[in-house]
């Protein structure tokens, strides 16, 4: 059935977004918990080193689902979407600490600064499809990876990153103390990607933004230009990822030179992949638990259970990507449509 008149059967859109609301009420609760879950954190949920993690996590289901917008919904793959958190990262530390800005308004001039980018780089990039786009946004991306680590270190920070003025941060984001008000942060955050992506995919954009993953001749056939919806795609897009590098960047304390290599958009590939493309929570799971797994398995990488092994065995198990990519490995294996497609039954894609 055509994806631009098909209606879907899983009941009223209201409730989809009860449900939504539910969820996100029991995340907003959880700094107030004192429950502790043995072997998944190291403490109870309202202690700050576990709330940080938590907070890593929402940013990252929230940036796997600014790529999602992208891959999962209209069939567009790019190789730089982490110059758009670097974009915000940076330019919101360079602006509070060699501008003299204030951290609010450092943040929207990066938020402008990410729209204009995207729009600009949109335009160029979106004139060749499938893997010629994909080879344009790697370019992109390697460029401003250059730029950050080698072309003004003494703005950037160069390899060690840039830390952000402790001065310029309000009291109440500061401290350890404070930890619940950063993880309220994420968490507004992610709320703001999961509105933005589900109300984009329910109006008649993204529908046609669907109808291009699926069949693109057939959109142009129709009379509409997939040019236009691909470039709305791309930059509401960048602009998400901006936001999320604003946010990350609060949780480190300062700007870092890994989220503009390559190899972080493809963690974000991952992590939409690993949920499920293009579904409603696919993206928003995906990141969660990838975010978790990158902490819980370098913890078991540096075990002693690990560090007993031989050393054919010890050797790879000591590196935390190898078993990250073991994981991923089986998921693909075992749940190619990810996990919200393996578990979820009979669940269709949530186009509305």
């Amino acid at each position: 059935m055509n994806t631009l008149t098909s209606t879907w059967r899983r009941g009223p859109l209201a409730s989809r977004w009860v449900r939504a609301g539910l969820v996100f009420a029991v995340l907003y609760a959880l700094p107030y918990s004192t429950l502790r879950i043995p072997g998944v954190f190291d403490g109870p949920l309202d202690a700050p080193g576990v709330l940080q993690l938590l907070a890593v996590c929402l940013v990252f289901a929230g940036l796997a689902m600014s790529y999602d917008l992208l891959f999962g919904h209209t069939g567009v793959m790019s190789f730089g979407h982490g110059m758009f958190v670097t974009g915000g990262m940076y330019a919101t530390t360079i602006l509070v600490d060699h501008a003299g800005f204030g951290l609010w308004t450092s943040a929207a001039i990066g938020l402008a600064v990410a729209l204009a980018a995207a729009v600009v780089l949109g335009a160029v990039a979106l004139r060749v499809e499938g893997i010629g786009f994909a080879m344009v946004t790697l370019a992109f991306g390697q460029a401003v990876a250059i730029l950050v680590v080698s072309g003004s270190p003494q703005l950037t920070g160069g390899e060690q990153g840039e830390t952000l003025d402790a001065g310029a941060v309000p009291a109440v984001l500061s401290g350890v103390r404070n930890t619940a008000n950063l993880y309220w942060i994420a968490l507004a955050y992610l709320a703001v990607c999961a509105l933005v992506v589900w109300g984009l995919a329910a109006s008649m954009p993204g529908r046609v933004m669907r109808a291009l993953r699926e069949n693109e001749r057939r959109v142009e056939v129709l009379g509409l230009n997939p040019y236009l919806f691909k470039l709305l795609a791309f930059v509401v897009a960048g602009v998400l990822a901006a936001g999320g590098g604003v946010v990350y960047l609060l949780l480190l304390g300062g700007a870092t030179p890994t989220v503009s290599d390559s190899n972080f958009t493809l963690s974000l590939l991952v992590m939409a992949v690993l949920g499920g493309t293009g579904r409603r929570w696919g993206a928003m799971i995906g990141g969660v638990l990838y975010g978790y797994a990158g902490q819980s398995l370098t913890r078991v990488s540096g075990s002693s259970a690990v560090a007993g092994l031989p050393g054919v065995l010890r050797g790879p198990l000591e590196q935390p990507l190898f078993l990250l990519g073991a994981a991923f490995v089986l998921v693909v294996f075992f749940a190619p449509g990810g996990l919200t497609g393996r578990f979820g039954g009979r669940m269709r894609r949530e186009e509305a």
